[in-house]
């Protein structure tokens, strides 16, 4: 623990460490709760450890916990279905878990060993226990990929790539101690958790967590001394949409030192909704489960719609040809799949060798499975996922982003996804899922492909428009492509 947050060692004062509504704690009691929840599992001899992640003071404790203690934290979304749950524990088979008190666990929890974390009721100072001494490469964090191809494979993050990530962003958004950060993200995934928790920690500065996001919440936060602030697309569009209408939040957001997104691609028409309401620009990064972070745009640089950055300290990234060969134009056109190498990698697949080898070209690089362009000065534009964003069409390769964004920007428009279908002549031809904005006058196809010819190419048009009263996404915001209607 020494090495990830030197803080929790190094400051017995009064400072906030986290805070969760009125519930908070500082980092000397951060450090005496969570000290106390190792010392626990250290004398149960505990690797792997289960968490109920829920968004809570609880969570945080548990997880600074099980890395005091040099073991492993395997986050469960208290979402998870019985039969994705069920196969979570068997695969990670964690020693017991940790929940808050009163937190009524399903009956696949119920075999464990079951230790309640109470983050307040430490009382005075605990004897000092020295965070066990564990190597870099040991593991911190197990969190389990969304399954879209198959069963949820288990990352084995280790702690080195948490500290790297970590830094790595430190250095690239100005990142210190003095920063207080608000987000409302969940705490099963890298972005809520590692981001989100850890980070805030590493730097001794502080995190407020919403509990659940509302923009109010934001506004409150950003209005009363937080710098930054962590969202998805859902939230920074739920920011967009209710701007006019909120001066305390366009006065938050215009005060604030950083505004980040990630998980999925903003849209650029948000990205200019927001920056035209507050004169501020929403940066955003990228990165995987199996990465943690690849990229990110630079508090002092350029922040561009569209874009994510540039590789991170550390980071090789490159482009590369379905048949291996190197994309080298940067010229914001060429596709080719993300393949990154750097300390930031996760170590393994638990127990799937056949998974961790196949995802790993021979030389080292991953295999993102992210398809994406680079503009002339090196910047990263992610264009969607090779097996569902990636459209073959008349011999041109297509990004589904850049069509979505495109769609996004017609009035009528108020969400869209683009996909490939077969097409006898084309190979494939682009399908355009639309939620309208009046399903009652929903834009028709011929409106919408010349919109989108007029502001790409007219080999970018959607064939096919198909209406929905809403797209499917997980919780991170995320459209699930593969749950569209068939």
């Amino acid at each position: 623990m020494s090495s990830l947050f030197p803080a929790l060692a190094d400051d017995p004062s009064d400072r906030v460490a986290l805070r969760f509504g009125p519930r908070s704690l500082t980092y000397a009691r951060l450090a005496a709760a969570a000290g106390g929840v190792g010392a626990r599992l250290r004398d149960r001899g505990a690797g792997r450890v289960a968490v109920w992640a829920t968004p809570s003071l609880e969570t945080a404790v548990a997880v600074v916990g099980v890395l005091h203690a040099g073991a492993a934290a395997v986050p469960l979304n208290p979402k998870s279905g019985e039969k994705e749950l069920a196969h979570i524990l068997s695969d990670s088979a964690p020693a017991l878990v940790l929940a808050a008190p009163g937190d009524e666990l399903p009956e696949a929890l119920g075999g464990l060993e079951r230790i309640d974390v109470d983050a307040l009721a430490v009382e005075g100072p605990v004897s000092a226990t020295a965070p066990a001494p564990v190597d870099d490469e040991a593991p911190a964090l197990v969190v389990y990929t969304s399954g879209t191809t198959g069963p949820p494979k288990g990352a084995v993050i280790p702690r080195r790539a948490v500290a790297t990530t970590l830094d790595a962003l430190a250095d690239a958004w100005r990142w210190t101690g003095d920063d207080v950060l608000v987000h409302g993200l969940p705490l099963f995934h890298v972005h809520g958790l590692v981001l989100g928790i850890l980070g805030p920690l590493r730097r001794g500065g502080s995190v407020r967590h919403l509990g659940r996001f509302s923009t109010e919440g934001v506004a409150r936060e950003l209005n009363s001394g937080a710098t930054m602030l962590f969202g998805v697309p859902t939230m920074y569009h739920r920011i967009a949409e209710t701007l006019p209408d909120e001066p305390e939040l366009v006065k938050a957001l215009a005060g604030a030192r950083l505004l980040v997104s990630g998980s999925a691609a903003l849209p650029v028409h948000d990205h200019e909704r927001i920056a035209a309401a507050t004169g501020r620009r929403v940066i955003e990064r990228y990165g995987m489960t199996e990465t943690l972070m690849n990229t990110a745009a630079r508090a002092d640089g350029e922040a561009r719609p569209g874009t994510v950055g540039v590789p991170l300290p550390g980071v090789e990234l490159r482009l590369v040809e379905e048949d291996g060969s190197l994309v080298t134009a940067l010229d914001g056109e060429s596709v080719g799949e993300i393949q990154v190498r750097g300390p930031n990698l996760f170590t393994e697949y638990l127990d799937r060798p056949d998974a961790t080898a196949a995802a790993f070209t021979a030389d080292g690089w991953f295999r993102t499975g992210d398809v994406a362009v680079r503009d002339p000065d090196g910047q990263v534009r992610i264009v969607g996922r090779k097996a569902t964003d990636l459209i073959k069409s008349g011999g041109y390769k297509i990004g589904a982003g850049e069509i979505e964004n495109a769609l996004l920007e017609h009035p009528g428009v108020r969400e869209a996804a683009v996909t490939g279908e077969p097409d006898a002549d084309l190979g494939e031809r682009i399908v355009a899922w639309v939620v309208p904005v009046d399903p009652q006058a929903p834009p028709g196809t011929a409106e919408l492909a010349d919109h989108v010819a007029r502001r790409l190419a007219p080999h970018k048009r959607p064939r096919v428009v198909r209406h929905l009263d809403a797209l499917p996404r997980n919780d991170m915001g995320k459209i699930m492509k593969r749950a569209l209607p068939s």
